[in-house]
């Protein structure tokens, strides 16, 4: 409890302004108020510093050959995100989601069930983000900006990819290669480029940052679950109230609101992470 507070408290703090921002570890690196100290901060990281990146890249022609025949049979198979979405990623991005805020999408997952199990076969410590396979439309791509959360890092897998395509971390520009993984510190500076007359796709994969602990890792599932539901309506803003006529007495009962959602999780009555959307 002690680490959930000190995490929650110092982002409330950073928000508000009542403590400063990190700096950052250099000129491109810009984290946010939502900061777990003491993490190794680089642009770029490589596969051999994760135990499942390996056996991915192995496996990755499964995922490219069952994406590359949905999408053969699918000619409408992407969709646009939300404008505030589109005003960081631009027009020319797009995603099917597979998990997004830590919820698997199952009716996506079920297009895709390949994928689905070598990701959950593989154990990969998924973040509270998402995991999507994105387009780039031809001759557009997503402009420099920050993610800020320094304890999530972010894989791209090569689907496929036309020749000139770029990634850029803080200043470093890279190519994608097909069944290859680029993994990146989306909380340096970073933007993306498509200069061809072809889509692009890759596979976005959010993890937790190698070195939390497991109880810090705990900790930020705890927090992101719990507010990832309030956000998106599973917990309402304010309690509902259930009254029960108990002889002359009516007594009122607090159900569904946060309080009593928290008050579950901490007896481990509740626990949902798979939902259709």
């Amino acid at each position: 409890m002690l680490l959930l507070f000190d995490i929650t408290f110092k982002s409330y703090l950073r928000a508000r302004g009542e403590i400063p921002l990190e700096t950052g570890v250099g000129e491109f690196h810009e984290p946010s108020e939502e900061h777990i100290e003491g993490l190794t901060a680089q642009s770029f990281w490589e596969t051999t510093e994760f135990p499942w990146a390996n056996a991915l890249e192995e496996k990755s022609h499964i995922i490219q050959e069952e994406f590359m025949a949905k999408l053969q049979s699918d000619s409408d198979l992407f969709v646009g995100d939300s404008n505030l979405q589109n005003s960081v990623m631009g027009g020319g991005w797009s995603a099917i989601r597979l998990q997004r805020l830590g919820v698997w999408n199952l009716e996506n997952c079920k297009e895709f069930p390949k994928t689905y199990e070598l990701i959950k076969e593989l154990d990969i410590p998924l973040a509270v983000r998402g995991v999507c396979f994105a387009r780039q439309k031809p001759y557009s791509g997503v402009k420099t900006h920050s993610d800020g959360r320094n304890f999530i890092l972010t894989s791209h897998l090569g689907i496929k990819i036309p020749k000139d395509c770029w990634i850029e971390v803080a200043k470093e520009r890279r190519d994608w290669e097909e069944q290859r993984l680029i993994t990146l510190d989306t909380s340096f500076l970073h933007s993306t480029g498509n200069p061809t007359a072809e889509d692009r796709y890759v596979l976005i994969i959010d993890f937790w940052h190698p070195e939390l602990t497991e109880a810090e890792r705990a900790g930020l599932e705890f927090i992101y679950d719990l507010r990832n539901k309030f956000e998106t309506g599973l917990i309402p803003v304010r309690p509902l109230r259930k009254h029960e006529k108990i002889g002359m007495k009516t007594k009122t009962r607090e159900e569904n609101g946060i309080a009593h959602w928290w008050d579950k999780m901490l007896r481990g009555e509740t626990n949902q992470k798979e939902i259709v959307t």
